[in-house]
């Protein structure tokens, strides 16, 4: 089980999050990044599950501590839409890739939905990152530019998807592979959030299962 800790923006002002520690020296960190519920128990868990396979896991709670119930989509979708992306990149997630990182490890970046759609910002715009694992998000074209990757990514997406539809995928994909980026796309007969075993609806436990091995895969070449 982890805990909740304050750590510090690069603009010097506190931020918050769940940190899961691998009980072993020198493990390499990967920051966890929310769903549009916001840090809930489900990605606590993530955390703790990547602690397990020996990974320190940072969570950022980038809603400020507002956590909505499960299913209530209007508030979900009400807090993702104030959320200013950039700014949440640049400063929660990338502050809690620094405070992994100063203990001298490797860190990569995941995220789910939502998180999805920041960890392919913080492969663009966050240098303290060395890979990037993507489940089912994508920014707007008029967030970023494929050219700005900077390092290895890979994606999971789900072809029974209206919020991240594989049209999109395909584009991302093909753009990525026109400026030479090193990136790993996989596509699942699912629905979005088949991550997810709290929305039962959603879940698929032999695609999630298949997902976690490729990125735990992943991360042992690249953290």
């Amino acid at each position: 089980m982890g805990t909740k800790i304050n750590f510090k923006r690069p603009d010097g002002k506190e931020a918050i999050g769940y940190l899961a520690k691998a009980g072993r020296a020198s493990a390499p960190g990967v920051v966890v990044i929310q769903e549009w519920w916001g840090l809930q128990d489900q990605i606590r868990g993530i955390c703790d599950w990547f602690a397990a396979a020996g990974y320190e896991a940072l969570a950022p709670d980038l809603y400020g501590g507002i956590v909505i119930p499960y299913h209530d989509r209007s508030a979900a979708s009400r807090e993702m839409n104030s959320l200013d992306f950039l700014a949440a990149t640049d400063q929660v997630v990338r502050g809690a890739a620094q405070y992994l990182k100063s203990a001298g490890v490797k860190v990569g970046l995941t995220g789910f939905c939502l998180g999805g759609l920041v960890s392919v910002l913080g492969a663009a715009r966050i240098a303290e990152f060395s890979a990037a694992v993507c489940f089912y998000g994508l920014p707007p074209p008029n967030m970023f530019k494929p050219a700005d990757i900077k390092m290895p990514l890979q994606g999971h997406f789900a072809s029974c998807d209206d919020w991240c539809p594989p049209s999109a995928v395909d584009v991302f994909e093909a753009a990525l592979k026109k400026a030479g980026k090193a990136v790993e796309i996989f596509r699942y007969n699912a629905r979005h959030s088949f991550m997810n075993e709290q929305e039962p609806d959603a879940q698929d436990r032999k695609t999630a299962e298949l997902a976690w091995a490729r990125a735990l895969a992943f991360w042992s070449i690249h953290l």
